[in-house]
């Protein structure tokens, strides 16, 4: 069962619950009618899954949010307390977390083994088999590179991919998944490998069972289980013999790799599960450090938000100017193919770009006129001053030359520094196109005598300036992701004040 409780303007302290499926828009036809004019006639949906409650935006126009945060096309998981706003109209989410019995635990499944080693026990299974005998080489090396993934790769998905891909090639699987645990104890696809069959990618029954026992599971034959033989997940995808062994650690319980056969292929043995056992308890210290640095990533990217909205709180003409130039800069990476750690400095410092105009004085910054010259000249100090912000805190200095040079010029006019070409860093050319963009299409109060450029007048001022203002490559990549610009600008407009300052 899930309740939904309004928070927001007309529909404080409403509720509405469900236990399947609860659509909101304007429509009468609707479980949720919101007579609001930002919310669209049919805006969103949110249903029950074996996993998990999840909720989907139906291509509204404002867009709905969980926590703050505006979803694409996927679907996204529900927790209790979550926040989710249709358009302006905003509720919170109240789950009933009892295990319905359909959905549980199945004690009478028939399973042919099961192993609840320690996780100190189960790292022992990694180089010997049941019997003792040394592992075969390509088992080895599949573990063997188990260990490599856990320190070279940083991303926590690529890591989960290439631990998956691993497993279901050592043992010979059709298909793997691997599901892990949200704050409220719901597992929670993660990684996906092998043949899939439509929406089927694991058994829901075996996981949650492996999971809430804390025991590894071997099912030799589902063909000997009516129960599982039964379930749609099973059948649909093909499911003969299925193995779910637990990711743990000494100090928690992480989620757990689902393995499975086909009908043509042997069934897994009391080995396989010994030798997939080893194999999670390996690779779980890895995937749980990595959680805490996504954790501690989401944390600091939560920080940067708050600073660049300290900076927009100040000036009322510049909301929504970050949002526009992070996105408008994010796809100008993406079409320049830029590294992913190129991507994520561009994430975390391009919010941060105008930081420096918390310390520009409030005649200035909020002056409703044209800036006389040396006016102009203090504002355009933000760069330095936001430089010296950014180099007081050790995690951001990578970021300094997005903050400092976002404003010079290819051909050496710009400011603070007069840097020209190559001279000025890829990071801070690409911000200096999107920012440039955004103020071309925004009206500017220090620029009173200027009207935001219709799109179309912004591109060719983009086309006309490569070379001499911005970056020629840049500018090139950025007028052939012109679609994608107008979706993004369209997109925004819809939850910012299409206002921007420098």
């Amino acid at each position: 069962m899930i309740r939904l409780r309004g928070i927001s303007g007309d529909v404080k302290g409403k509720v509405w619950e469900h236990d399947s499926l609860l659509r909101a828009g304007r429509l009468n036809s609707l479980e949720i009618v919101l007579d609001d004019n930002s919310v669209s006639r049919q805006h969103a949906e949110i249903r029950a899954t074996p996993s998990g409650w999840l909720v989907r935006d139906l291509k509204s126009t404002n867009g709905t949010f969980v926590n703050g945060i505006r979803l694409g096309t996927e679907e996204r998981p529900l927790r209790s307390r979550d926040i989710v706003q249709f358009g302006k109209v905003a509720v919170i989410v109240e789950l009933n977390d009892a295990v319905s019995p359909s959905n549980g635990l199945v004690e009478q499944m028939v399973v042919e083994a099961t192993s609840n080693c320690s996780w100190e026990e189960a790292i022992g299974s990694i180089a010997f088999d049941s019997n003792r005998c040394p592992r075969p080489g390509e088992q080895l090396i599949a573990l063997l590179r188990a260990g490599h993934h856990l320190v070279h790769l940083e991303n926590e998905a690529e890591l989960l991919h290439s631990i998956l891909n691993d497993a279901v090639a050592v043992l010979d699987a059709q298909r793997g998944a691997i599901v892990l645990a949200d704050n409220d104890h719901k597992l929670q696809i993660r990684a996906l490998a092998g043949e899939a069959s439509g929406r089927i990618h694991f058994s829901h029954k075996l996981a949650q069972r492996c999971f809430q026992s804390g025991e590894s599971i071997l099912c030799g034959s589902v063909e000997e289980d009516p129960e599982l033989k039964r379930a749609k997940s099973v059948s649909d995808g093909s499911m003969a013999s299925i193995i779910c062994v637990l990711l743990r650690t000494p100090r928690r319980r992480l989620g757990v790799l689902h393995l499975d056969r086909n009908f043509w292929q042997k069934p897994f043995t009391p080995d396989d599960l010994r030798l997939a056992d080893g194999l999670a308890a390996n690779v779980s210290m890895g995937i749980e450090c990595a959680q805490l640095l996504r954790q501690q990533r989401d944390l600091f990217l939560n920080t940067i938000t708050v600073l660049a909205q300290a900076v927009e709180l100040r000036d009322e003409y510049t909301g929504g100017h970050t949002a526009r130039v992070t996105n408008f800069a994010l796809l100008l990476a993406q079409q320049l193919d830029l590294t992913n750690k190129d991507v994520e400095l561009l994430r975390i410092g391009t919010p941060l770009h105008d930081i420096g105009k918390i310390g520009i004085d409030d005649a200035i910054l909020r002056k409703p006129a044209r800036l006389t010259p040396e006016e102009f000249k203090i504002m355009q100090s933000h760069t330095i001053k936001g430089d010296a912000i950014i180099s007081t805190i050790p995690d951001l200095r990578a970021i300094r030359p997005i903050v400092r040079s976002h404003h010079e010029r290819w051909d050496g006019s710009g400011y603070p520094d007069g840097l020209a070409g190559e001279n000025i860093p890829l990071l801070a050319r690409i911000v200096a196109v999107a920012d440039a963009f955004d103020a071309m299409t925004s009206n500017r109060p220090y620029h009173p005598d200027k009207r935001a450029k219709l799109p179309e007048e912004a591109f060719a001022e983009v086309r006309a300036m490569a070379g001499q203002q911005f970056d020629p490559t840049c500018a090139h990549a950025f007028l052939q992701i012109e679609d994608r610009i107008l979706e993004s600008m369209q997109a925004l407009r819809q939850t910012c004040i299409f206002r921007s300052g420098t």
